[in-house]
């Protein structure tokens, strides 16, 4: 029944005006038989003035003690999304131990850039403050991003002022980031000019350029059939992390494309690619189980009757935005 009832949502988004299946895209995912077993600790709690300003956690269902911390980044072109859409990747990783916090941020057009990245070191430091009453260990503080999350999950690493700003002192013990843009200027398509095209610096927005010897540990990975974001994006990132002496774990999933490689973190879609377990490894080696994972990530078998809704999938990636046309610039 839950199948049929999956299969049927995405049928239906598959025939959706494209602004209706960018809001629904995420709903099949967050089907409470298709997650992970998690808590959730907390839903709706504001961390700052606003609307946009309020963030869900999750946790282990029987934890053991003080748990590393991740916050979590959902991307949509800094114009879309929110937090409850990402449930399925609160419940992963608090199933595996985490306490995870999903923050939503201000997008475009009620912000541009920097905006959104002020908000997220706002909500990193309501997670200095308070995650410890939810059985959080901010000295185990790591971020998490997709797409345009994870240019926010790299650019809170790299650019330090966004944290000094907010007086957040925890130090970064690594960044996941998936399917992630680091290297898009000259912005070539409208979607990004409106967000970043009224900064003094443009060269300054781009985590390429702003690398140093003294960076967080960070996992990249990207699907090879990306078309939204182009894998030559994670090349150039880590290429310039590594020259610089930076610690980077770099994986490249093949046959997944930009959408797929965060729907890989959910239960429901897990069998497609190991994006979970690859977070949890990075995580693991920098600190977040000192005594050793607290239990193997868990992959259902793939149902029977999925063809149709891998197809349905991968023509979702046509409807969105693209960030970056790295064909001009392959090395």
């Amino acid at each position: 029944m839950l199948l049929r009832l999956i299969a049927f949502a995405f049928a239906l988004l598959s025939f959706a005006a494209p602004a209706m299946a960018q809001v629904n895209i995420m709903d099949p995912f967050n089907v409470g038989a298709a997650m992970d077993d998690a808590a959730v600790l907390g839903q709706a709690i504001p961390y700052a003035d606003g609307d946009r300003m309020k963030l869900d956690i999750y946790g282990p269902k029987d934890p053991k003690g003080p748990a590393p911390v991740v916050m979590f980044i959902y991307g949509g072109s800094w114009k879309q999304g929110q937090r409850q859409d990402y449930q399925f990747v609160g419940r992963a990783l608090a199933a595996n131990g985490f306490v995870v916090v999903i923050p939503d941020y201000r997008l475009y057009p009620e912000v541009t850039y920097p905006s959104f990245l002020e908000d997220l070191a706002n909500a990193a430091k309501w997670i200095q403050d308070n995650i410890g009453s939810y059985g959080g260990d901010t000295s185990r503080f790591f971020i998490a991003g997709h797409s345009a999350g994870a240019y926010n999950a790299v650019m809170l690493g790299l650019e330090k002022s966004f944290f000094r700003e907010y007086n957040v002192t925890m130090p970064i013990k690594g960044i996941a980031a998936i399917s992630g843009p680091f290297d898009f200027y000259p912005f070539e398509y409208d979607e990004v000019r409106n967000v970043f095209g009224k900064t003094d610096n443009p060269q300054g927005t781009q985590p390429i350029n702003l690398v140093t010897a003294d960076e967080p540990p960070m996992l990249l990975a990207s699907g090879d059939q990306d078309p939204i974001v182009r894998m030559q994006n994670t090349d150039h990132l880590a290429r310039k992390l590594k020259d610089a002496g930076n610690w980077v774990t770099v994986k490249y999933y093949q046959n997944i494309g930009h959408m797929e490689a965060v729907f890989a973190i959910g239960a429901m879609w897990r069998w497609r690619a190991p994006v979970l377990a690859d977070m949890i490894s990075f995580f693991t080696q920098f600190g977040a189980f000192p005594s050793g994972v607290p239990r193997p990530v868990y992959t259902p078998a793939p149902p029977e009757g999925m063809g149709d809704i891998q197809s349905t999938i991968t023509k979702l990636d046509t409807i969105l935005d693209p960030i970056d046309d790295s064909k001009r610039r392959n090395e």
